[in-house]
């Protein structure tokens, strides 16, 4: 299953990777893909992310997931 996230505050590389490091962490979850330019994150996972656990993630990462 793909899913495609709005993230605000990601401003470079460094910022890309902590948000996919956090994402990665999370049960079932096989990819992450993130763009700091466009702020979006791909998430492959083998079933549908709980957003509370998505929300979450991107926050203890630094960052603020997007409605």
């Amino acid at each position: 299953m793909n899913t495609t996230y709005l993230v605000s505050g990601m401003t470079c590389g460094h910022c890309e990777l902590s948000v996919q490091e956090e994402l990665a962490e999370i049960d079932g979850v096989t990819a992450v893909k993130a763009d700091h330019v466009s702020g979006k994150v791909e998430v492959t996972s083998q079933a549908e992310l709980s957003r509370d656990d998505v929300e979450r993630a991107v926050t203890e990462a630094g960052y603020t997931l997007e409605a």
